[in-house]
């Protein structure tokens, strides 16, 4: 059963991943030419591969210039890829954006720009607000990533110290229309969300902003500090004139992955429970609830989920919030001996890190205690990504070019090992 029950579950993350590949969820949502130019923009981890499935499909000229991660690249033939880092930004990302709203800015009504948007964009389209400086902003960011604050909150703070995103790449297109055309990584696919949403209204605020740091205790560079205070260039809102003519397509969404995965398991015969697409919280917190509701499950029950687990780092080892809920949810279960489960980010990278996430099998336990892993005290240090390297357990993927964000399978076997 152990090599059925991984294979398994490999197959329910690859087709989870295939559902939201660009090359099928892009072509489907292409709108017709424009009359003049057409310019095509964006950035995310999806990006060069959503670039180029509109190069494949579009039948008039295009330029443009599109942002995504190192080694998320592919080759295309009129539209231009820059690779920035994630998610703490760098001065490539800067730049592009840049590029960008320059290009944006020079549209007339009769030209279209079409924006490409997935997750990792936030960091990846990254210019600062007049003012500030990337050293800033790169700060606030390493420390909101590890305080444990939401995709929502982190990115409510990073529209507000932004010059491009929260709606404002799309008022440097007016008076030319915007299609964007999105694949959502966040809880509720919410469009101001997705890559903090460029091209769509903003409903927060600067006030909101400054709560998010007061809330993590975070110590913002004084400059930051003074131009959240001053909140004198507010983002589009809802209603602004010169978002009349965006229009916002998503393509690829968490719920389609999951419900291909879904397919995959019954298929196999299995009974699949869906936990939510749109999970948050602590990886540790959110795995122990999980493994309370897996001993709960008859034999033959796949509990699937998705959303964005998050880390609270308070030690100094590897590891993503799947591989850390892996380690939680493999402590939680204590050996159960009919139950298996994988937790990976759907854009191969988990965290910072090269690994998608990690497989948890009922032997996990008792194979690290028997190669000196202490399983507790790797969860203590946020070390899940030693741990389950010395298991041969880390889910070794490769960036897979889109990005639906965490992929959860909790496998209920008919029977023990």
């Amino acid at each position: 059963m152990t090599q059925i029950a991984r294979l398994l579950l490999r197959e329910m993350f690859d087709a989870a991943i295939e559902a939201a590949q660009p090359a099928l969820c892009v072509p489907p949502h292409l709108p017709p030419p424009p009359r003049g130019r057409t310019l095509v923009i964006g950035a995310g981890k999806a990006g060069a591969a959503m670039a180029r499935s509109v190069e494949d499909h579009w039948p008039e000229p295009l330029e443009g210039l599109v942002v995504t991660r190192y080694g998320h690249d592919v080759e295309t033939s009129h539209i231009e890829i820059v690779e920035a880092a994630h998610p703490v930004p760098d001065a490539a990302g800067a730049a592009a954006a840049r590029r960008i709203l320059e290009m944006a800015e020079a549209l007339g009504e009769d030209d279209l720009a079409l924006c490409l948007i997935s997750g990792g964009g936030s960091a990846l389209l990254s210019l600062p607000a007049p003012g500030l400086g990337l050293e800033d902003k790169q700060k606030v960011t390493a420390a909101l990533l590890r305080s444990g604050a939401n995709i929502s909150e982190i990115n409510c703070l990073r529209k507000h110290l932004s010059a491009i995103k929260g709606g404002r790449l799309a008022a440097a297109c007016h008076p030319a229309p915007v299609v964007t055309l999105a694949i959502s990584d966040v809880p509720g696919d919410d469009a101001a969300v997705i890559a903090s949403g460029p091209t769509v209204a903003d409903p927060t605020t600067f006030a909101e902003a400054r709560a998010v740091l007061e809330k993590y205790a975070i110590d913002a560079p004084e400059n930051i500090a003074d131009h959240l205070r001053a909140a004198a260039a507010e983002s589009p809102k809802p209603g602004d004139v010169r978002l009349e003519g965006a229009e916002f397509r998503l393509v690829a969404t968490p719920a389609a992955s999951l419900q291909a995965a879904g397919r995959v398991a019954e298929k196999a015969g299995y009974t699949v429970r869906m936990l939510g697409d749109a999970l948050e919280g602590e990886a540790g917190d959110m795995a122990r609830t999980h493994a309370a509701l897996a001993a709960e499950c008859a034999p033959g029950t796949v509990l699937l989920s998705g959303g964005e687990a998050t880390v609270t780092v308070r030690g100094g080892g590897r590891g993503g919030p799947n591989a850390e809920y892996a380690l939680a949810l493999a402590l939680a279960l204590d050996g159960r001996p009919d139950i298996w489960a994988m937790a990976c980010d759907t854009d191969g990278v988990d965290g910072t890190e090269d690994n998608a996430g990690a497989l948890v099998a009922p032997d996990s336990l008792t194979r690290a205690a028997a190669v000196g892993e202490n399983a507790a005290a790797r969860l203590a240090d946020n070390d899940a990504y030693g741990f389950f390297r010395a298991l041969g357990d880390l889910v070794m993927s490769g960036p897979t070019l889109t990005n639906v964000n965490d992929f959860r399978a909790i496998l209920i076997a008919a029977g023990p090992d």
